[in-house]
């Protein structure tokens, strides 16, 4: 049912943790299944580079696999190349998850841009592209397509 690196993921999560002081956080859930996701970023502000991202998932083995693959995916990217990070790229890194839990990897992208966005509005920049996160990811049409 599961990829090995799904498997990998879960059971040897990378990045679990707080950042102090962090540059940007960004927390979001989903009501309907109970997963909320904590990322934390450390961004020089002079490159804007992503020096670090941890995280914190209260979830199932999906959620706690796509937050550990999705923080691997930003550290060392600029803030641009973070913005790229996709539920589908988050997916493919993982060599896919099954149909009922595809919400994971939109919690992992809508995460990464809550804290971007935490960012933009501590520094008073605008990023391209970044639109003001749903704490509730549950919140997108169930048609929608991901």
């Amino acid at each position: 049912m599961y990829s090995e690196k799904v498997m990998d993921h879960f059971q040897n999560p990378r990045n679990v943790g707080e950042i102090e002081e962090a540059s940007g956080v960004g927390t979001v859930g989903n009501a309907k299944c109970g997963d909320i996701m904590r990322i934390y970023l450390d961004i020089d502000d002079g490159s804007h580079i992503i020096k670090d991202c941890k995280f914190k998932t209260f979830g199932c083995g999906a959620a706690v696999a796509t937050s550990s693959m999705a923080t691997e995916m930003v550290k060392g990217k600029t803030i641009e190349e973070a913005m790229q990070v996709t539920n589908k790229a988050v997916m493919e890194a993982l060599d896919g998850l099954p149909p009922v839990k595809v919400h994971c990897s939109l919690l992992a992208e809508e995460a990464i841009h809550a804290a971007l966005w935490d960012y933009a509005e501590k520094h008073g920049i605008k990023i391209e592209g970044l639109e003001k996160p749903k704490s509730d990811i549950s919140e997108h049409d169930e048609d929608e397509e991901y």
